[in-house]
């Protein structure tokens, strides 16, 4: 089966609006898919009743923090009308709001201006995010490229990388398993850990009860592959895996191709198979 159970719209940080994506998804011939926007549901608003073709699984990227780091939480098979999962989106919006604000004021003692509402010109949704700012910095000529100004101004460690307001893992597996969904740790390999701290994690994230975690996330190499199967399977998490898929012509998250799991794991999709 073709699995892929990370990707965004323009609901949040992607380029396709939520009717593209799925037209791309069919084209890629893709059997289950979860479009997981950062601390919105609006894509699966957007569609409402719309006849896909493929198999949806309702699904979130939520945003938490770790020991002073962001880390990312995937819900899956969330009930999106759920009463837990709407203070989730409520909280982590109003979250998301303030860390624009804040990321703006940052920026603006750099000596760029009105950054916010440059952000704003460049989002189709109700989420405002980095790549958002990114872009402005971008038009303004601050930067040549949107790589250059996460590197400058907006990455790890830079003056946008602001995650304070963010809730702690437990509150958000809370948030996802009130609403009937599956907690994800989603790309335990971005978040730059050593070897010792990412095992703490995952640790920490089952304790608090998380389920499963991401095997795969986009182009990866298969060693590596193999190593988060070896992590997830030691510590009793069910396998994951998506394209983290933002926008077309970067094959290193592209929709639908995801290199397929390790036999050894026990891919979370076969709840609802």
């Amino acid at each position: 089966m073709n699995i892929d159970f990370h990707c965004h719209t323009t609901a949040s940080d992607g380029t396709l609006d939520p009717a593209a994506l799925i037209a791309l998804a069919r084209e890629r011939e893709i059997d289950m898919l979860s479009i997981t926007d950062h601390d919105t549901l609006a894509a699966y608003q957007t569609l409402g009743n719309m006849e896909t073709g493929l198999r949806i699984i309702p699904g979130i990227e939520l945003s938490s923090q770790w020991n002073r780091r962001g880390v990312h939480i995937v819900g899956l098979n969330v009930d999106t009308h759920s009463n837990s999962i709407v203070e989730a989106v409520t909280k982590q919006s109003k979250a998301r709001e303030g860390r624009g604000e804040i990321i703006a004021e940052r920026l603006a003692k750099l000596g760029f201006a009105d950054c916010l509402e440059g952000a704003k010109s460049f989002s189709s949704g109700p989420q405002v995010g980095r790549p958002h700012f990114a872009q402005h910095l971008v038009s303004i000529g601050a930067v040549s490229n949107i790589q250059q100004a996460f590197k400058r101004y907006l990455g790890a460690g830079k003056v946008g990388d602001v995650k304070d307001q963010w809730a702690d893992p437990k509150t958000v597996i809370d948030w996802i398993r009130g609403a009937g969904g599956v907690a994800v740790l989603a790309h335990p390999t971005k978040y730059k850990l050593t070897r010792s701290k990412l095992i703490e994690l995952i640790a920490a994230f089952k304790a608090a009860g998380g389920e499963a975690m991401e095997v795969i996330s986009g182009a990866q190499v298969p060693s590596l592959t193999r190593d988060m199967a070896r992590l997830c399977r030691d510590s009793g998490l069910e396998a994951s895996c998506g394209s983290d898929f933002h926008q077309p012509n970067q094959p290193w998250a592209s929709l639908g191709h995801v290199a397929p799991l390790p036999e050894d794991c026990v891919p979370v999709w076969q709840r609802w198979q």
